[in-house]
């Protein structure tokens, strides 16, 4: 059957395929949401979850370093990409031989759009649907906390943040917050003093991809006299069925976010 991935483009796949490759960690969890792990022929090594899946399928590489090798040995009737999580060299070389459908998720409607899709190619559109409908009715229930100023960190040394071409960003809105590095597009390095000028009122420390830490939260709160807290980063960035927990999450971070940002403003009374 042909099917239009995110990118517009025809991609021919057979019904029901029974050995897909996922070349993105967030939409292998998803198959597995949707029933599909017996099906799932090779993942790659950041596929971490569910963590039986991750320890008994074929690692094909990284999402930026795929063993085509690998994948040919595997020999999938589709394959599931990204456009910004793997490189387009890649997804070229790989649909000469194979049926790529590539994702393409910039905020929750494409996030929800892709997961529908993916229910439709992989046979299981009920499934999908239901999964959506559950996501956008758990993001009606995000409480929106007092405007909040946020600086979202993924990257140490040096610092990278994101812009407001970003899924993260997207998350971040539907909080009530703001992105102070909303001018920005996709991930731009910052410098301190770009952090000092921001007027930001908390740093959120991504646990992806750096794995920033309590003590680093601790250094870069002293450093910049402003609260620094480390987030769940699969919960701001998967955007497959983690997205079904991601409401739930962001209400519990708010009352540690406001617990954090008193204890800073009465240290700097």
């Amino acid at each position: 059957m042909q099917v239009t991935d995110q990118l517009q483009r025809i991609v021919t796949i057979p019904e029901n395929p029974k050995r897909i490759v996922s070349l993105v960690p967030s939409q292998t969890e998803l198959l597995c949401t949707l029933g599909l792990e017996k099906n799932i022929a090779g993942i790659t090594k950041f596929c971490v979850h569910p963590e039986h899946v991750f320890r008994s399928k074929t690692k094909v590489g990284g999402t930026k370093n795929i063993d085509h090798e690998k994948i040919d040995s595997l020999s999938p009737d589709l394959i599931i990409a990204n456009k910004e999580e793997n490189q387009a060299d890649d997804i070229k070389l790989l649909e000469k031989k194979f049926p790529v459908w590539v994702s393409d998720v910039k905020d929750l409607d494409s996030a929800v759009e892709m997961i529908r899709s993916v229910g439709r190619v992989t046979g299981n559109k009920k499934g999908s649907e239901f999964l959506a409908e559950n996501i956008l009715a758990e993001f009606t229930k995000v409480k929106k906390s007092y405007a909040l100023k946020v600086i979202y960190l993924i990257w140490n040394n040096p610092f990278m943040t994101i812009g407001n071409d970003t899924f993260i960003h997207d998350i971040i809105t539907r909080c009530g917050w703001t992105n102070v590095f909303e001018h920005t597009h996709r991930y731009p390095v910052v410098s301190d003093e770009d952090i000092r000028r921001t007027g930001a009122d908390i740093i959120f420390l991504s646990s992806e991809p750096f794995p920033f830490t309590q003590k680093h939260a601790e250094e870069i709160s002293e450093k910049f006299q402003m609260p620094a807290i480390v987030v769940d980063g699969e919960y701001f960035s998967w955007y497959g069925s983690r997205l079904a927990g991601s409401p739930d999450y962001l209400n519990k971070l708010i009352p540690s976010i406001e617990k954090h940002i008193r204890l800073n403003t009465s240290k700097t009374r």
